[in-house]
Parts: C-alpha cells; structure tokens; sequence
C-alpha cells in the first residue's frame, strides 16, 4: 500500500457475497430484465438468459475477482501492477464507466425515492384515472426536484462508502439484500394471488422454444452480462479486498446465483400483476413508472403496494450505486494517498454535478446528437465502456496472465478447481468472441 495504511478487507466469506450480489443487483435486474423478458418471448428468453449467466458471465465474474485479490489494488492499480503497459486503460476504462453511470443511476435512484412517496400522495389517483404518464412525465421536466431527489440518493450512497468496508458496505449490505429478498416474496405473494395472474405465470414459466432466435439470444447475452456488473471495475475491486482463503470459484458462483434469483424474482412480482390487469408485458422502461401504478391502483392496498416496490427498487439501487462510487473512491485512495472521507465526499458530489445534466435532460433540455443527455450517458457507458472492460479483462486472463490467475484461483495450488480447462477456454475464445458481438451490435447510435 503506497500510503502505509493497512488495506482494508471484508469480515467475512458472507460480507463479500452479500456485497458482490449488492453490486451485480440493480435496477437492470428488477426494471430491465421483466421488460426484456416480455419483448423476448418469456420463458424460453429466461433459460438461455441461466444459461448464459453461468458460463459466460461466472467466468468473467472470476477473472475480476482473480485480478483484484491478486494486485490488492483499484482497477487501475491492479493492472499497472499486475503487467502495466497499455493494460491499466482497461482499468481506467473501469473507472470511467463508473463514474458515467452512477451518474445517471443517482437521477434513477432519485426517481425510485420520489415514487416511494408520491404512493401516498397522488400515484394511485393518477394509476386509477389511466394519467400514470402524465404524472411521470411532469416529474421528470421538474428539473428542481428531479435534482433534489438525485442529491438524496447520492448522499446516502456517499456516506455508506464513507464508512468504509466493513463498516459501511459490508454492514449495510447485510442489511439491505435480506430486505429485498423478503420485499419481492411479499410481492410475489401479492402478485400471484391476483385474479387472472395464471395467464402472466404460463407466460413467465412455459418456455415456447420458437420464439428463440438470433435476437432473443443477443438480448440474453447482453442482460446477463450487464446484470453482473461486469466489465466496469466493481469485482476486480472488490475482489481486491477479498482474504486468500476464500474460495474465488464458489463465491462468484454463489453472486451469480444470488443476481439471477433476484431477476427471477423480479419477473414473479411482474408478470402475473401486468397479465391480471390485461397489460402489454413488453412496455419497455416505461413499464416500471407508468404501467405499474396502474397496476397498483387496482389493487386493494394499492399505495402500500406501490411504496413497497418502489422501496425494492431503491434497494437494488443503493447497493449498485455504493460498488460504483467504491470503484471510483479506492482509485483516489490507493494511488493518490485520499483519505476514505475526502474520497468519497469528493468523488461523489463531483459525479452528483456531472448527473445533473442527466437530470434535467429529458424536461428537452440537453441533448447529444439527438439523443437525451442521460441516454447519450447510458450508451457511452452501457454500448462502449461496459463490453470493451470485460473483453479486455477475459483477454488478460486467457493470455497474458494465465499463469498468474491459474496460482491465484487456486490460492497456490491449496484450492482445488476442477473447472480449470474450461474457465480458460470461456476466458480465451467464448467470452471474447460473444462480448464482441455485444459490442458490435451495441454500436448503433
């Protein structure tokens, strides 16, 4: 450590998991996977998407996490001192996606902590009237208050991260994933209770095999990528506070489980309450802020039901956004010598400011090339950043520190790995090869 401070490491096995599966866990498990799944045709869409989690997305989860604990280092310090040379911009890369999307996911985040309240205060009224829409809509050009609630949601992420790991993001992680597991089994119980839910579970459940084609796949390999937080920095991080003895194979498989359970979940509160009240499972983003307080309306103890949804959301956002800014943060405090309070009160009022473009961009404010400054934000970030990291970081395992990442996975040779050849083989030529579809496809402005 370059600043002689003993680097901070997670209290336990269950610490790292409860945070690893806080980071992967987001708003693309409970807001994008339902609407991808209800435009890709439903079940057959989710067992390609397990599938796809479980090779191609757990071996790149390793090949971070193997970096990380390696190097003991930020993204960028992993690489420059794992190999350096032109390797650290796949760190800095890292850093960059980092700092982009927390800067949009805050104004997200915003939104969620905004609908929690608004349940009690108007959303059912405006769901019942069929105006959910208009609501929305005239709360998103309130560029005021749309950066108010942005400003709550990054200074809860910012004080989490202030208080270090063990203290701060392991101890709150702990918390908040129980939580939302037990706020989406209360929803699903809800939800598959509802009159008419049967149609939404044969839909979610029954997979129709000839629905799948080229596009359907392209969608699951991209949701299970992007759903484990891969590619941005966050488990090489991670990973970098992770002890020896923890076995690296098991935690990410136990991450990948816990991301992929949630997303299940997700779809269980969703598509039986849309299927019950006769709406289009495919309604993309707009499904979350305008159909589902229809939905809610509907129901006996709609505001309580939308207030807990929301609170789901806000969880799911919190935990990602907290993995976001430590990416950024432990950058700061390993290379330039920061304290923890002086990163994380910096780094993240500075991506606060960088949001609030974000933020009153879609009132028709700013816009890049046509595009609404947070969806510009979200291409750069999601369609370019996200899938060369990941790329760049199968590459360095698969062929340039193989020998390194073989001693590191098994901790010398002390943890036995049965899945050696084929993790190298996913890291060589599969994961690159499907990340570079990703990529390729994702370029279309």
């Amino acid at each position: 450590m370059s600043n002689g401070v003993e680097r901070e490491q997670w209290g336990s096995k269950l610490g790292f998991i409860m945070a690893a599966a806080g980071s992967a866990v987001g708003l693309g498990n409970i807001w994008k996977f339902p609407y991808i799944t209800g435009q890709n045709g439903g079940a057959a869409f989710v067992i390609m998407y397990v599938a796809l989690v479980f090779v191609i997305g757990y071996a790149v989860m390793m090949a971070e996490i193997v970096i990380g604990r390696k190097a003991e280092l930020n993204a960028v310090g992993s690489f420059a001192k794992l190999k350096g040379g032109p390797w650290v911009l796949v760190g800095w890369m890292g850093i960059a996606a980092g700092f982009i999307i927390l800067s949009f996911y805050g104004v997200i985040g915003g939104w969620c902590i905004k609908y929690i309240l608004a349940s009690f205060t108007g959303l059912m009224a405006a769901g019942a009237a069929g105006t959910a829409g208009d609501l929305f809509g005239g709360f998103i050009t309130n560029a005021p208050q749309v950066i108010i609630y942005q400003l709550i949601f990054m200074l809860v992420t910012i004080w989490i991260v202030y208080k270090g790991i063990g203290e701060g993001i392991e101890k709150y992680c702990k918390v908040l994933m129980p939580g939302l597991f037990i706020l989406l089994l209360i929803l699903i119980v809800r939800s598959v209770t509802l009159p008419g839910a049967g149609k939404g579970l044969a839909f979610y459940l029954k997979p129709d095999f000839s629905k799948l084609n080229g596009g359907v796949f392209l969608a699951a390999l991209g949701q299970a990528f992007f759903s484990l937080s891969l590619g941005m920095g966050c488990m090489v991080t991670y990973g970098s506070y992770l002890p020896k003895e923890t076995s690296i194979p098991g935690a990410a498989a136990q991450v990948c489980f816990l991301d992929t359970a949630v997303a299940f979940l997700a779809g269980l509160v969703i598509f039986p309450a849309v299927f019950a009240f006769g709406l289009e499972p495919g309604a993309g983003p707009g499904l979350t802020f305008i159909t589902l307080p229809n939905v809610f309306a509907q129901m006996p103890g709609g505001a309580m039901w939308s207030a807990l949804f929301f609170l789901l959301l806000l969880v799911a956002a919190i935990t990602s956004s907290i993995s976001l800014l430590e990416v950024v943060c432990a950058y700061f405090i390993d290379e330039m010598n920061w304290s923890r309070a002086k990163a994380a009160w910096v780094m993240g009022l500075v991506i606060f400011a960088l949001g609030v473009p974000s933020a009153i961009s879609l009132g028709g404010g700013l816009k890049i090339a046509g595009k609404d400054f947070l969806d510009a934000a979200d291409f750069l970030a999601s369609n370019i950043l996200l899938p060369l990291g990941g790329l760049f970081i199968a590459l360095f395992v698969g062929w340039v520190w193989t020998d390194g990442a073989k001693k590191e996975i098994t901790n010398e040779g002390t943890i036995p790995f049965g899945l050696m050849g084929p993790w190298l083989w996913i890291c060589r030529v599969v994961a690159p090869l499907a990340i570079a579809w990703i990529f390729l496809k994702g370029l279309k402005w």
